[in-house]
């Protein structure tokens, strides 16, 4: 038996995908998943399609795309029918790499919003799988960006948000993820400089809705 954890496949899931497929001709996909690709699922990062079958899953026969994601010691099973709905994508170009560059070589955007609040919405950005989204999160929560630590649940997402971006930026690349991460963090510290020139121009700020008090992380 493998020993990688399956993620199970909800009722729900099941049922919703063969109301798209029963009785149904399915929609051409100009692009379909193919076996031996790698992918990009939202809340899992880069996997391997393994292969795509037909399985018996709650009594009925679905079309199955069986990813692997190595580091994470985990085997997703995604609904064919659902694949794109569930966020499930090829890597990103090299084209879009570059802009992933020039994203994280930007000023980073301020905030006076409560951390909670901002907390919630970066998490939001890096589940989505959104490849310029999770560029801003890492530029917006890179180290110094304004001036002082980070705390630790900054931490925890820039480095979840980094990791989720090298992944891809290796696949895309050719690297190992290490160098990956060596290359994104150049692009972010060669952004600082251009940044600081602009010290006396003020910040981008969102400023908090009336009746909720800012708070300082």
């Amino acid at each position: 038996m493998s020993e990688l954890a399956v993620a199970e496949i909800t009722t729900a899931m099941v049922q919703a995908a063969y109301g798209k497929t029963a009785a149904k001709a399915r929609a051409k996909d100009d692009d379909p998943f193919v076996a031996g690709e790698y992918v990009v699922y939202p809340t899992h990062g880069v996997g391997k399609v393994d292969r795509i079958g037909a399985e018996e899953i709650g009594g009925h026969k679905l079309e199955l795309i069986t990813i692997s994601f190595e580091e994470n010691k985990m085997t997703l099973r995604v609904p064919v029918a659902q694949a794109r709905v569930t966020g499930l994508r090829k890597l990103a170009t090299k084209a879009a790499m570059d802009q992933v560059l020039v994203i994280l070589g930007g000023r980073p955007r301020s905030s006076r919003l409560m951390w909670a609040k901002r907390a919630q919405e970066f998490q939001a950005k890096i589940n989505s799988g959104d490849l310029k989204s999770v560029a801003e999160v890492v530029r917006d929560l890179q180290a110094s960006a304004n001036g002082s630590a980070p705390s630790y649940s900054q931490r925890n997402l820039f480095e979840l948000a980094i990791d989720r971006l090298a992944g891809e930026f290796a696949g895309v690349t050719g690297m190992d993820k290490a160098g990956a991460i060596v290359r994104l963090t150049k692009a972010l510290s060669e952004g600082r400089p251009a940044d600081a020139t602009k010290a006396a121009a003020p910040a981008e700020v969102e400023v908090e809705a009336p009746g909720e008090a800012a708070a300082a992380d």
